[in-house]
C-alpha cells in the first residue's frame, strides 16, 4: 500500500467512508476533499453485475455531458479528400492516413486522447490495433468514433464527450469533470452518465446491474454512492 499523505488521511476523517450516499452530498463530498493544488477531476467507477467476456454482456458507448469534461482533447482524424478538409474546418488537430500511421508505428507519437476515422480508413487504423487497443483509442463505431460525419463527431468531442466501457474486471472508469464545477454541475454530468449506462444495460444481464457506484477526486479518497436510488 503507498504511504498516504496528511491531506488524504484528513479527507478520509472528514465523513463517513462506509456509508452510502445520495448524488448531490457525494458530489459535495468529493469536491471538499479534493485538496491537491491542482483542479482534480472527478471520475466514477462504476462496477456493474455482467459478464464482460460475453459479447452479450458488454456495456460501451459514448455521451457529451452537459457541463463537458472541463479537458480540451485532442483529436487525430484519418481522413482523405474531402473528409479531410471537412475534419481540418471542423477544428481537428491532426489529420492524415497512411502517414500518421507510420508516424504512431515508428515514433511511438501519441499526442493525441481521442482518434476518429472514417470507415474507408479502418483497412489502415486497424493495423495500429495493438497499439491503440491498450490504450484505449481504437475508434469504434459505437462511440461514435468511426463515421462519415467527421464534424459531427469532432462537434460531440470537443463539447465533452466521454466514452464508458467496461473494463476486465467489469468495471467502467469516466471523468465527469474538475472540482472547479462544484456539486450541482457535476451532479449533473453523474446523472447523464449514469442514464446512458442504465440505458446500455445488455438484455442478457441478470440480477443487480448496478453493484457499486463510487465517486473521487484525482488524489481524493473514494466517496460511495448508494446505487439503490439511481432509477431512471
Amino acid at each position: 500500500m503507498p504511504k498516504r499523505g496528511k491531506n488524504y488521511k484528513a479527507a478520509v476523517a472528514s465523513y463517513d467512508k462506509a456509508a452510502l450516499h445520495e448524488v448531490p452530498e457525494a458530489m459535495k463530498i468529493a469536491v471538499e476533499t479534493s485538496k491537491a493544488k491542482f483542479d482534480e477531476t472527478i471520475e466514477v467507477h462504476i462496477r456493474l453485475g455482467v459478464d464482460g467476456r460475453h459479447a452479450d454482456q458488454q456495456v460501451r458507448g459514448a455521451i457529451v455531458l452537459p457541463h463537458g469534461t472541463g479537458k480540451t482533447k485532442r483529436v487525430l482524424v484519418f481522413a482523405k479528400g474531402p473528409k479531410a478538409q471537412e475534419a481540418e474546418a471542423a477544428g481537428a488537430d491532426y489529420v492524415g492516413a497512411e502517414e500518421m500511421a507510420q508516424k504512431i508505428q515508428t515514433e511511438n507519437w501519441f499526442d493525441f486522447d481521442v482518434v476518429v476515422a472514417t470507415p474507408d480508413m479502418m483497412g489502415v487504423v486497424g493495423r495500429l490495433g495493438k497499439i491503440l487497443g491498450p490504450k484505449g483509442l481504437m475508434p469504434n463505431p459505437k462511440s461514435g468514433t468511426v463515421t462519415m460525419d467527421v464534424e459531427k463527431a469532432l462537434q460531440e468531442i470537443k463539447a465533452g464527450k466521454v466514452e464508458y466501457r467496461l473494463d476486465k474486471t467489469n468495471i467502467i472508469h469516466t471523468p465527469i469533470g474538475k472540482a472547479s464545477f462544484g456539486p450541482e454541475k457535476l451532479t449533473e454530468n453523474f446523472n447523464a452518465l449514469l442514464e446512458a449506462v442504465v440505458k446500455a444495460k445488455p438484455a442478457a444481464a441478470k440480477g443487480q446491474y448496478l453493484k457499486s457506484v463510487t465517486v473521487a477526486a484525482t488524489m481524493g479518497p473514494g466517496v460511495k454512492v448508494n446505487p439503490a436510488l439511481i432509477q431512471f
